[in-house]
């Protein structure tokens, strides 16, 4: 069945920048919606972008050996997706670009407006030269795959977990837990929701395929092809989880160096997020290691060898796929407003084995987050919460986000939240 257009957050952040800088890079995981949200924003201005994709090899050979007679083919404003494949366009579009702008300020007075819009799906090797050769000429957005709030068309705000916050905020269409572990076993990606009909094992073993000989043939050796799928598949094994470099090397037989390095591709690629622990100079024996969280969660079951949503939701890995989903949407909701969410979301864990799932600093605050899967989880899940007090910040309120249907106090300052509230 094929659906419409799926409204993303981030077509706010676009249309700010659009028109005001002379170029856009947009970047994020392979199909998480780049060049949709670009042509759905030309067609909303009646807007004719040219358009072309560099996974085209023919394409790319053109922007490798003759970058200048590329950018002159195509005009603009142009989308050129997978950019990172030619990186030397970049001083070429840096030249079109002040050109525009002398011809602007000197010549017939023509408005630069946006030029260029790029896209990439692995920018690491080439976000250094965008930074040092667009400074000044670019704006900057990543996507991820949709949130819940963008597949039901709901306004999607930062999480905060002030109580009162959350009080104002219209919650998510409530449903009951067979469905919500049949939207995490599906995922995120918009193409599964554009033709719901797709096979999913289909889908992921495409997009394994493509992301292994697209994005990593250059920096995985084909020999290590076999070992990496192990790795990631150790990894997704491992979501929701400390990320231990030495315990995976085990599990594949690779070194902890190699674990790291790849970790790190995976990173950057968008895969994954590393949830670091939160400390000041007034915490001791903290766990200093951070948490890993895959960012489809579709992606991490089919790793992991699941094959129906029920069998997920009675296995011992359910537990930590249901937090998996949580900490993604709510780093999902950062991102789309062009927040880090590296600068307010953590976690705690000491080595006296108190933990906390969720530490997020808002303005001068810090709210404890707890994730349980059930309905009435109880006090027991805001045992940890007085450590808060040991970062000399306010604290208003702490919050359990279960499958409750309502929210309910658990204290004078604590409360259970329904997971619709995200």
């Amino acid at each position: 069945m094929e659906t419409q257009y799926i409204h993303r957050t981030i077509e706010k952040k676009l249309e700010e920048m659009d028109g005001n800088f002379p170029s856009i890079l947009v970047t994020g995981s392979r199909q998480s919606g780049k060049s949709t949200v670009l042509q759905y924003l030309a067609t909303k201005k009646k807007q004719v972008l040219h358009e072309v994709s560099l996974d085209d090899l023919t394409e790319r050979t053109h922007a490798l050996e003759d970058p200048e007679s590329f950018l002159r083919t195509h005009g603009v404003p142009l989308i050129i997706d997978e950019f990172q494949y030619a990186p030397n366009l970049l001083s070429y579009i840096k030249i079109a670009i002040d050109e525009a702008r002398k011809n602007e300020m000197f010549g017939d007075g023509t408005k630069v407006g946006t030029l260029y819009y790029l896209t990439g799906s692995q920018v690491f090797e080439t976000m250094e030269n965008i930074t040092e050769s667009l400074a000044g000429r670019v704006g900057i957005i990543d996507l991820y795959p949709l949130t819940t709030r963008e597949i039901q068309q709901k306004k999607e705000d930062i999480f905060i977990p002030d109580i009162e916050i959350l009080k104002q905020k219209e919650p998510l269409k409530y449903e009951y837990l067979d469905k919500v572990f049949d939207r995490i076993f599906r995922g995120s990606y918009p193409e599964l929701y554009k033709n719901t009909n797709v096979s999913l094992e289909a889908f992921f073993s495409s997009y394994l395929r493509t992301y292994v000989e697209r994005d990593l043939r250059k920096i995985i050796a084909i020999q290590d092809e076999p070992k990496f799928m192990k790795f990631i598949s150790s990894l997704a094994a491992r979501t929701g989880q400390e990320f231990n470099a030495s315990d995976i090397a085990k599990d594949v037989g690779i070194d902890s160096e190699t674990v790291l390095k790849w970790t790190g591709i995976l990173s950057n690629t968008y895969l994954i997020f590393l949830l670091q622990p939160h400390s000041n100079n007034n915490i001791n024996r903290i766990i200093k290691r951070p948490k890993i969280y895959f960012m489809d969660t579709g992606l991490a079951c089919y790793l992991t060898g699941y094959v129906s949503s029920q069998t997920l939701e009675k296995s011992a890995y359910s537990g930590q796929i249901f937090e998996t989903y949580l900490i993604s949407e709510i780093v999902k909701s950062y991102t789309n407003h062009q927040r880090d969410p590296r600068k307010h979301l953590y976690y705690y864990r000491d080595n006296n084995g108190r933990e906390i799932d969720l530490l997020v600093l808002h303005e001068d605050s810090i709210y404890p987050v707890e994730i349980k899967k059930g309905a009435n989880p109880g006090k027991d899940a805001i045992k940890n919460f007085s450590v808060v007090s040991k970062f000399e910040m306010k604290s208003p309120n702490g919050i359990v986000l279960c499958l409750c249907k309502d929210i309910h106090a658990l204290s004078d300052k604590d409360y259970m939240i329904p997971i619709e509230y995200i």
